[in-house]
């Protein structure tokens, strides 16, 4: 198992170096590009294999122990250690990390990014999988930040040389909110790690078991408040999220997958596994604060999306589906900000939800792209894109690719009975029903907002469907103009979205798979807690 949970985080590493070298003659098929693209396939498919083995390999009687531990001295005058593990926390965004990363390669081997050489572009995003999955399986704070970090540069890259218009002022934006909460962040980790009861140590493992009682309340309120900080730009949180938008909308549709199923959960798991058990005394003076910006990013999420889904508002379908985002987070820190194991559980579920959901809808936005050529939501219902002419739409155009488009917005809604529906209403109930301490009444208007938000994003997502899928509504008495028809749903593309649209439906009719696993992680993560 230690062996199984280092290759997963060192397999990627590796990979990303030998992309950048010449392909053995006897493995390049028809060219070096094809050959990088089959690496990308098979390192990432290796990582995959792995990760399921680990979960197959984990004790789920005791999913809140930490398992698969390596414990190293590394800077031992600072007490830095090489420290990996896992529990019910990590193990499902390992197994998210590594399937999306895995889907997104497929793609792309079949569908390969425009721009600059794809022996980058493969190394890049192996390089992209090793930080974000090294980000959930270390337990040792400095090791955190630096993984933590690891990814700003492929992400950079990504946005910059494969993405579309705007793309080099949406990767610096992107750069520099991200190294800015960064820098902030790194303050508040060097005050928890050099102020630690018994000397200066970044184990994660043993500072939540301290649970903060070497550090005064207003240290760790200054802690709480900058590592804070650094994890909601990453979320992002309102008002920290302005760099999101045009991120998502410049970026390659690879990037978009990755950026919203895997690098936003970067910052609500730090939440959970360093704020929560290491400050609990800062954190539950900031959580009434917490709650309120998430509630405001549910609603401004949801507002925002609605003005883009308005008719003649030139709306761009993936810009939307980026502030939709906002607000599904603000569900994730609304139920981090709870305290309690309801809220938390949600928090957790809702992370895994999002990551499946949008994941899949950035998928889709970006086939309607490919094959319209477009995704200006007014030229969409216009004409199914501007480029063919007709009014029928996706519906009526392409069939299959409607059809999941609308499964994707009926799961980000949170239909009851898929994925999106456990995480959101689980954050509610938590905020029925606060944390000791926290302000019954200021929660119970937090929650009355979020559940305005879920109306709210069910009606902007509706209308997406009507629009997109549907097409412009005709006359009465008159026919619709004919469309010309788009290709439909590919094997590749069934190859890649189909797991994503399974687990979603799996997620959702079965939720003790995940809620199994987070439950028993929370508990000792908050020992205190009841509920």
């Amino acid at each position: 198992m230690r062996l199984l949970l280092a290759a997963v985080v060192a397999l990627p590493l590796l990979g990303a170096g030998a992309a950048l070298l010449p392909a053995p003659p006897g493995l390049r098929g028809r060219g070096p590009e094809q050959a990088v693209l089959r690496h990308g396939v098979t390192v990432t498919g290796a990582v995959l294999a792995a990760t399921v083995l680990l979960a197959l390999g984990f004790d789920h009687d005791r999913p809140g122990t930490m398992q698969a531990e390596t414990d190293i001295a590394w800077i031992p005058a600072l007490g830095v250690r090489v420290h990996l593990g896992t529990d019910g926390v990590s193990l499902p965004l390992l197994v998210l990390t590594a399937l999306l990363t895995f889907l997104c390669a497929l793609y792309s081997y079949h569908r390969p990014p425009e721009g600059p050489r794809p022996q980058a572009f493969v190394a890049l995003v192996l390089l992209l999988e090793a930080g974000t999955l090294a980000t959930f399986a270390v337990l040792d704070l400095m090791l955190f930040f630096l993984a933590f970090e690891t990814v700003l540069i492929p992400m950079y890259f990504l946005i910059a040389r494969w993405g579309g218009a705007g793309r080099e002022r949406a990767a610096w934006r992107f750069v520099l909110y991200t190294l800015l909460g960064s820098v902030v962040m790194l303050l508040g980790l060097l005050l928890v790690g050099l102020g630690a009861e018994g000397g200066p140590t970044f184990d994660m493992t043993a500072l939540a078991e301290d649970g903060g009682r070497g550090l005064t309340h207003t240290t760790q309120l200054l802690a709480a408040l900058a590592i804070g900080i650094g994890l909601a730009v990453k979320t992002p949180m309102w008002p920290l999220h302005s760099w999101l938008p045009d991120a998502h909308t410049a970026a390659p549709t690879v990037g978009s997958v990755l950026l919203a199923g895997v690098l936003l959960k970067m910052g609500t798991y730090g939440f959970v596994r360093i704020v929560l058990p290491v400050v609990p005394d800062g954190i539950h003076t900031l959580a009434p604060y917490l709650a309120a910006f998430a509630v405001t990013g549910i609603i401004y999420g949801s507002l925002a999306c609605l003005a883009l889904s308005r008719s003649g508002a030139g709306g761009d379908l993936k810009r939307l589906i980026a502030y939709s985002s906002v607000g599904h987070m603000g569900f994730v820190l609304l139920g981090v900000a709870t305290l309690t194991r309801t809220g938390v559980n949600g928090a957790l579920f809702a992370n895994i939800a999002h990551g499946l959901i949008t994941g899949l809808l950035f998928f889709l936005v970006g086939a309607v792209k490919d094959r319209t050529g477009t995704t200006d939501l007014d030229r969409l219902a216009l004409d199914g894109g501007g480029k063919h002419g007709g009014g029928a739409a996706l519906y009526g155009r392409a069939p299959r690719l409607g059809g999941l488009l609308a499964f994707g917005a009926v799961a980000s809604l949170g239909l009851p009975g898929l994925a999106g529906f456990w995480g959101e209403m689980l954050a509610l109930l938590g905020a029925y029903h606060p944390a000791d301490g926290l302000s019954r009444p200021a929660y119970l208007v937090f929650m009355a907002l979020a559940a305005l938000g879920t109306v709210l994003t069910a009606a902007y997502l509706l209308v997406v469907v009507r629009r997109v899928c549907m097409g412009t509504p005709h006359a009465p008495g008159a026919a619709p103009a004919p469309g010309t028809a788009l290709p439909d749903v590919r094997g590749h593309e069934f190859a890649a979205w189909i797991p994503l649209v399974v687990l979603t439906v799996l997620a959702g009719l079965w939720p003790a798979i995940l809620l199994g696993l987070t439950d028993p992680a929370v508990q000792n993560l908050l020992p205190g807690v009841s509920r």
